[in-house]
């Protein structure tokens, strides 16, 4: 037997001394492989030193850190400092073998840390099971160092379970391997990558910093240039100044220059009052003009109808010209409503009436003017006309019983023409006499 407790790669490393030598036995060649190849009897879990110790490597490796190994290690062994990380790792696995402090140490960190992976493969009661579990687990890819440990030391596993198992973190260990040369590659890719934008990233600051450089150049030639405007109008304000003394004084010297400059208001108000009143003096004028050219046209309408009377010696009423003098006669002065009607025939309805001699009022019916207003025009009315066709419903009916309860006389109109206005005053006339206007 060897010196050392067990094979390791690159040395001697002596136990502690506070701890007593350890006593090894050393077993036959193909004692594992037969335990292996014959069911384990049995539900309890195996521990670290009882599964195969081909299966050590890549539990230690798996589910240890370096750093963390390195801490479990140094509380049970003896080593230097610039230890390397292979040669703790080959010991580690070397110490599983058999039931060691170091792999009682490290079966206890693996049990305490993968509780709960261990309780949720302890569900699985068969080979089958547990090999879906660990499939699963494979595919995920989440917890596998949890996964192996529970599968390896989980009573179910039999040896081509193990097999699959060692198989599979193999692979993934190689799997990492190379994934690692790819992030290596990568990361050199990224590297590059870095570096070309760092230098883009130093252009853009040298641009940025040159045009904040030019726009802080521009920021002081126009402020100089605020400044010198600002001179400026400080200037063109004194000069202005200067200018409104100078008034002042020319105020001064000459103080008949407000009289002047009244007399000058009142001459110009005085042309435009003359230019109104010439203008006004042109429109009497033309309006005179057309006067007589009435009272000429009126005095030849006279002789006409007298010539007339004379020839057939009837009464005026007879004659067709004579109807509005002897209308006026019977209006007398009184007072005709004409509610509604064509805004067009208004002024007819007004210079018939006002040729016989009455006074005329007129409501549009409500359309647009107020309906309350119409009360007033029908308490002064000596006589309503009622355009029937012209007027609201409410306004009809409203002069309709306003007439009928006041006793005023009210004639309705269904032609609007000025012509049917005559006719229907001249219908009245005849029939029944209006009462007298008090």
């Amino acid at each position: 037997m060897p010196d050392h407790p067990f094979h390791v790669a690159g040395g001697f490393f002596a136990p502690p001394r506070h701890s007593p030598p350890e006593t090894f036995t050393l077993q036959r060649p193909g004692l594992q492989e037969e335990a292996a190849s014959s069911p384990r009897p049995g539900s309890r879990r195996r521990k670290l030193w009882d599964i195969p110790h081909k299966f050590h490597c890549p539990v230690i490796g798996v589910c240890f850190g370096v750093e963390e190994l390195r801490g479990l290690m140094a509380k049970n062994i003896q080593f230097p400092r610039d230890t390397s990380d292979f040669v703790l790792h080959t010991t580690a696995v070397g110490a599983c073998e058999t039931r060691t402090a170091l792999a009682e140490a490290l079966h206890k960190q693996l049990e305490k840390r993968f509780q709960l992976s261990i309780r949720a493969f302890a569900k699985a009661k068969d080979a089958e099971t547990l090999r879906a579990l660990w499939r699963e687990a494979v595919q995920t890819g989440i917890e596998l160092p949890a996964a192996l440990w529970a599968s390896w030391t989980h009573p179910a596993c039999d040896a081509l379970l193990e097999q699959d198992i060692y198989a599979d973190i193999h692979m993934i260990q190689h799997q990492l391997g190379t994934g690692t040369r790819a992030e290596l590659s990568m990361l050199k890719a990224l590297q590059a990558d870095n570096a070309q934008l760092r230098r883009q990233l130093d252009a853009a600051r040298h641009e940025v910093e040159s045009q904040r450089a030019e726009k802080s150049r521009e920021t002081q030639q126009l402020g100089q240039r605020v400044a010198e405007l600002r001179i400026e109008l400080a200037c063109k304000d004194a000069y202005a100044a200067n200018l409104a003394g100078q008034l002042d004084l020319l105020r001064l010297s000459l103080p008949e220059l407000k009289e002047r400059q009244a007399l000058a208001r009142r001459a110009s108000d005085a042309e435009a009052r003359a230019s109104a009143l010439t203008a006004q003096a042109g429109e009497q004028g033309r309006e005179i003009d057309y006067l007589r050219n009435r009272l000429r046209a009126l005095s030849k309408h006279a002789d006409e109808t007298i010539q007339y009377l004379l020839a057939d010696g009837e009464h005026p009423a007879a004659g067709p010209d004579s109807a509005p003098e002897d209308a006026g006669a019977n209006l007398s002065g009184k007072c005709v409503l004409c509610v509604g009607g064509r805004t067009g025939s208004i002024d007819g309805y007004r210079q018939i009436v006002e040729q016989r001699g009455g006074r005329f009022l007129h409501h549009d019916g409500g359309l647009e003017e107020s309906l309350h207003r119409i009360d007033g025009f029908l308490a002064a009315a000596d006589l309503v006309i009622c355009q029937a066709g012209c007027i609201s419903h409410n306004a009809y009916w409203r002069v309709k019983e306003q007439c009928k309860r006041t006793g005023k006389p009210c004639l309705y109109m269904k032609n609007g023409g000025a012509s049917g206005l005559s006719r229907l005053i001249d219908q009245s006339r005849s029939e029944t006499a209006l009462p007298a206007k008090s």
